[in-house]
């Protein structure tokens, strides 16, 4: 599987730290004869919390129960067997000073709509139907018709953060070279 996703131009961004698709989709290729049946692709959303449950059913090793995670196994999914499934992902990304020009970013994707929030002052949220727009080229945000559908998938995603302890966005204490300040040294 890849590291991460990255964005090279799309969106105006050369970088990996934002909610788009190309940021936050990644690739990942499964080879067990005999356990996958080849060509097999989910299409269902996993996330790389699902990695470690995953290998370790596939080892026939149980989750230790110390262990905290949100992840699950999708190991039945690589099966080809139905079983009930996440029916969204929470993205948070917090501001870095390494890297100043990118804000605090929360998003909740579905399998059609994502809604994306930007904690400050130069961005402006998101909202996308990636069924008609998997690109995310056109930026539904001020669209009456979707205001019900965008006030609910935000009030999901701050319920979701605020259960998960997403709001107490954390300050760090300053260390590394900032990026900004890298062009202006010669």
């Amino acid at each position: 599987m890849g590291d991460n996703g990255f964005a090279l131009g799309e969106h105006g961004f050369y970088d990996k730290r934002d909610a788009f698709e190309e940021s936050i989709r990644i690739p990942m290729l499964a080879y067990a004869p005999g356990m996958i049946e080849a060509g097999t692709r989910v299409m269902q959303m996993v996330q790389n919390i699902d990695i470690a449950p995953t290998l370790l059913e596939a080892a026939g090793v149980p989750m230790p129960e110390s262990a905290k995670t949100d992840g699950r196994s999708f190991l039945p999914l690589l099966r080809g067997q139905s079983v009930p499934w996440r029916n969204h992902l929470l993205y948070e990304y917090y501001w870095e000073w390494n890297f100043p020009a990118t804000p605090t970013v929360f998003a909740i994707r579905t399998q059609r709509y994502k809604y994306i929030y930007y904690h400050g002052l130069w961005d402006h949220d998101g909202f996308y139907d990636l069924q008609t727009d998997p690109h995310e080229r056109h930026n539904l945000i001020g669209v009456p018709a979707f205001e019900p559908q965008i006030e609910a998938m935000r009030r999901q995603l701050f319920d979701a953060l605020e259960a998960s302890g997403g709001l107490n966005i954390p300050v760090r204490r300053p260390t590394g070279e900032r990026l900004d300040q890298r062009k202006n040294r010669r």
